[in-house]
């Protein structure tokens, strides 16, 4: 286990923003993960988990306590079933499961981060969301002071939520279970439509694993979110905000705005999300309120690829990336009267 103090946190973000730690801990294995929640704990100083550092905007001011890099490894495949350690690089995890022959997370390729965060977030992209294969998760429960197993039920998995997410301070994620498919080489069924499009197949057909890897992996180094470090674009944290939910009356209210703003024969992007909801496109939301790609002229601006990147073009600072931030939220409102809701964790700063 290594210890620094006064520890700068940027480098450990794929924004490269954000001040230094108090304390900086990184820990290899379970028990030192462990060791070092319970220790802040007893000591009430306050703790702040990072993985891959790639869904954080860490203040300026840093962070007053202590900072835990999680980096366990752990990759063991067992038939179809698969376990991570917590530290695992994801991309990396993805593409071993796909040489091994077996689908289910083929499309989530190239989405930069941990192992130990893809249920926080339930992390999902062009068809697929980790809760659709996650059969358990070990994690430490910091009420409890106990390891615990949580199902896939009891994580309480929705659209980019879980139960990790709704009460952040109570689990410290070690280990993940995945339930994968052996379908002789072929991806599970494609649900996303610009992937069946690129692939030049119907929805729920199924291709050859590395071809769907492959196509995913262009499609998102084409919107900037496959991590580059010369690429400007990819100082980010991927996508800044969630695809609006709305009820029916929230929808028929945006409706008539789009209609207002638009035009008459102007449609709204509109997928159902069950119950009766409606889920819409944040980044047409944004791109409507006036923020194309490469909107804006000091160091944070969107992406030059994708406007729902909201980037580090190399000398910002996390105040600057907010103002940005909030300029694009209240555009939105203004405009379409939906309130964006951002993905990333904020650390220390609040939209």
């Amino acid at each position: 286990m290594q210890e620094r103090h006064d520890a700068p946190l940027a480098p450990l973000t794929t924004f490269r923003l954000g001040g230094p730690a108090t304390r900086l801990v990184t820990a290899t294995t379970d028990a030192e993960v462990i060791e070092t929640v319970r220790e802040a704990d007893a000591t009430g100083t306050p703790l702040l988990v990072i993985g891959g550092g790639s869904n954080l905007v860490i203040g300026d001011k840093g962070f007053d306590g202590t900072a835990l890099v999680i980096a366990t490894k752990g990759f063991e495949l067992t038939g179809t079933h698969l376990e991570l350690a917590a530290g695992e690089v994801w991309t990396d995890a993805v593409a071993r499961a796909v040489d091994a022959g077996l689908a289910g997370i083929e499309c989530l390729a190239g989405i930069p981060g941990s192992a130990g965060a893809t249920p926080i977030q339930n992390v999902g992209a062009y068809g697929q969301e980790v809760s659709s294969t996650i059969t358990e998760v070990i994690a430490y429960d910091r009420r409890s002071g106990e390891t615990v197993t949580l199902t896939n039920d009891d994580c309480a998995f929705s659209y980019r939520h879980s139960r990790f997410k709704e009460d952040p301070a109570r689990y410290v994620v070690l280990r993940v279970h995945f339930a994968l498919e052996d379908a002789d080489g072929l991806s599970a069924p494609i649900k996303y439509a610009e992937t069946a499009r690129t692939l030049g197949v119907e929805p729920g057909d199924r291709v050859p694993l590395t071809e769907a890897r492959s196509t995913v992996l262009k499609l998102r180094a084409g919107k900037g979110m496959v991590l580059d470090p010369a690429d400007h674009d990819t100082w980010s944290a991927g996508s800044f905000f969630t695809n609006p939910i709305l009820t029916a009356a929230q929808f028929a209210e945006f409706h008539a705005r789009v209609k207002h703003h638009l035009g008459e024969d102007a449609e709204p992007p509109a997928y159902p999300a069950g119950d009766g909801h409606t889920k819409t496109s944040a980044a047409w939301l944004i791109d409507k309120a006036g923020f194309t790609k490469g909107y804006g002229t000091g160091p944070a601006r969107i992406s030059t690829k994708h406007t729902l990147a909201l980037t580090n073009r190399g000398d910002a600072t996390t105040e600057d990336l907010l103002a940005l931030a909030r300029e694009v939220m209240t555009g939105v409102r203004d405009t379409f009267g939906i309130t964006l809701v951002n993905e990333p964790v904020t650390v220390g700063v609040a939209l």
